[in-house]
Order: C-alpha cells, then sequence, then structure tokens
C-alpha cells in the first residue's frame, strides 16, 4: 500500500517539471509565430536580427518594435495575470468556476476606466496608465464588494453566479451607453477597447503594467503557503497560524489588481481566469498554490497570446475582439467543469 502511495506521489510530482517545460516552450514558439506573422510578414532570420539590433528607422523595424513586440509583451503579461486572478478568486470563493469575468468584476472596472477616459477626454486630456490602472481597481473593487456581500447572504454558488452575470450585464449595458453617446472621436474608438484589444499598446504601458505585475505576483507567492491551508478549510488554516480576514483582505487585493491591470489596457478579457486554472491542473495533477500560481500565468501567458494572435489574423485585415477567441477555447472547458461538478454532487 505504502510502495502505491510513494509511486503515485512520484508521478504527480513528474508532472511539474515536464508541465513547466512545455509551458516555456509554447510560450517561446508562441512568441517568434506573433512577432513574424501578420499582414506584413516577417522572415524568421530578419526577425532576430532586427531584435538584436534594437530599433531602427526601417518599416519593419518599426512595424516589429513598436506594434509587435510590445503586443505580443501585452497579451502575454495580461494573459498570466488574469490566470492567476482567476485562481486567487477560485481560492477565495472554493468554487472552479468563479472567475472576474463570471463574477462581474473585469465588468466593474471596465465601467469605471471608461467614465474616467470619457470624463479626461472630453476635456482635452489623455488618461495616463497609472491613472487608468487606478480607475479599474475601484471599479473591481466595487463590484467584488457587492459579490462578496451577496455571498455572505448566499449559500449556493450558482446564485453567487447568476448575481455576478447580472452585474457585469448591469456594468455593460452603462459601459456602451457612455461610449454610444460619445461625441469626440478618440471617445467613439473605446468601441473597440470595450469590446477587448491588445492593438494600441505602448511600451510605455508595458512598463507599468510589467511592475504592478510583477507586485502583485510576488505578493501571490507569498500567498501561496496560507492559500494551501486556506484550501482544507477556514478552520484548519485558522489552527496552522493564518490570520484568515488578513488572508482574505490579501488575496482580494492582489486579485483586483490583476484583474484592474487587464482592463485598465485591454478591456475585458472573458473565459480565461476560469478555463486556464482548470487546464493548468489538469496538467500538473496539483491544486497545490505554491505551483499553480506561476503554472496559471504561464498558461494564461501560453492560452492569451495564441488567442490574440487569431484575433489579429484569423479574419485579416478585419481584427476580432480577443473575448470572442477567449470565450470560443475557454467557454467549453467552463460547460465541461459545471458538468463535471454537477456529476460528482449527483
Amino acid at each position: 500500500m505504502k510502495n502505491r502511495e510513494t509511486s503515485g506521489i512520484k508521478k504527480r510530482r513528474a508532472h511539474v517539471p515536464e508541465g513547466f517545460l512545455l509551458l516555456l516552450l509554447a510560450l517561446f514558439l508562441l512568441f517568434f509565430w506573433n512577432i513574424y506573422s501578420g499582414s506584413v510578414n516577417v522572415k524568421p532570420g530578419e526577425v532576430l536580427s532586427l531584435l538584436f539590433k534594437g530599433p531602427g528607422e526601417s518599416s519593419q523595424s518599426r512595424i516589429l518594435w513598436d506594434i509587435r513586440f510590445p503586443r505580443v509583451l501585452a497579451s502575454m503579461l495580461l494573459g498570466g495575470a488574469l490566470s492567476v486572478s482567476g485562481f486567487l478568486l477560485q481560492t477565495f470563493f472554493a468554487n472552479p468556476i468563479a472567475g472576474p469575468f463570471v463574477l462581474g468584476i473585469s465588468s466593474g472596472a471596465k465601467l469605471a476606466t471608461a467614465l474616467v477616459m470619457i470624463f479626461l477626454l472630453g476635456k482635452g486630456m489623455m488618461a495616463g496608465s497609472v491613472v487608468l490602472i487606478l480607475a479599474a481597481f475601484a471599479g473591481a473593487m466595487l463590484s467584488m464588494g457587492f459579490v462578496i456581500l451577496i455571498s455572505n447572504k448566499v449559500n449556493n454558488m450558482s446564485i453567487l453566479v447568476i448575481c455576478g452575470i447580472m452585474v457585469s450585464y448591469i456594468c455593460s449595458a452603462v459601459t456602451d451607453l457612455a461610449v454610444t453617446f460619445a461625441d469626440d472621436s478618440n471617445i467613439i474608438n473605446l468601441h473597440n477597447w470595450s469590446l477587448g484589444s491588445f492593438s494600441g499598446i505602448t511600451w510605455d504601458n508595458i512598463s507599468v503594467m510589467a511592475v504592478m505585475i510583477f507586485l502583485c505576483m510576488v505578493c501571490a507567492v507569498f500567498l501561496a503557503k496560507p492559500a494551501g491551508a486556506y484550501q482544507l478549510g477556514e478552520v484548519y488554516a485558522a489552527s496552522m497560524g493564518v490570520n484568515i480576514k488578513a488572508f482574505r483582505l490579501a488575496l482580494i487585493l492582489v486579485s483586483s489588481i490583476l484583474s484592474a491591470c487587464v482592463t485598465a489596457f485591454a478591456g475585458p478579457v472573458s473565459f480565461v481566469g476560469i478555463a486556464v486554472p482548470q487546464l493548468v491542473k489538469s496538467l500538473f495533477k496539483t491544486t497545490k498554490p505554491i505551483i499553480m500560481i506561476p503554472a496559471c500565468f504561464l498558461g494564461g501567458a501560453v492560452f492569451v497570446s495564441f488567442c490574440d494572435r487569431l484575433a489579429r489574423t484569423l479574419f485579416s485585415p478585419v481584427e476580432l475582439s480577443i473575448s470572442t477567441v477567449t470565450a470560443v477555447f475557454g467557454a467549453p472547458v467552463v460547460i465541461y467543469m459545471m458538468v463535471k461538478n454537477k456529476g460528482r454532487r449527483g
């Protein structure tokens, strides 16, 4: 019996390095696939040459360094951030279908960001990256506060999800209304952002989001150990010395900031926060936060960069919204998880 248990543990451990290697390889291949392909094709050899030379004056260099490179980095950084945010929310609510998009947190961040952008653009001012993140964070926290308030009133997670979806619809409706009746041409262009898009990302945006996401990831790693205890129940976590109130607050803040970063720069991106953590769990055969947090980041980066590649080139020159593509691949995973959980309960 002990030999079987030992062999089972060894098998699960074997999945960890293999899983990380697979994700890193996929990320590396997707990076170059996104860089060299598009309406203007750049040969793989030229891509390496342009990357080593740095920014130049040629048209190919500008396309690479000013458009594609920051866009690819943004899709990877924000995809990873959204996936980790989803995993933290699933840990918080102890439910596999909890996520920033489903619970209405992304839509709250979207509404606050859109209102700030419309107000500033109406005054002839441009909203900076930090202002966008603060606005998105405020909206995310308001939505999160409502969701937590509802969660304390109901015991059924299905009702909580329905309430989150209703919040999402309300916030999206108000955002669409504000964008529709905007007069300024720059404000009208917010329509693409409100649907979800990585176009227009600049190096200034990259520097801000990279710092914010790095700090949040450091905090998430520090939360990994108490999160492991929390997964076994609040009573057990408290007996292990975890300050439940402080831990829950830290979990909410980190997940909200990560979600706010994504919404501020790319708009709402659907199903990534739910689907990717489930796919990563299946790949690594574990739910340990110390493994899941970095794995979810890599998995989210791979998933979103792949979806952005399809959104950008599938029907070129027409570009799809990123949420359209992530929904096509992410929604079936969510449906499968709901059916699987229903089957277990039955």
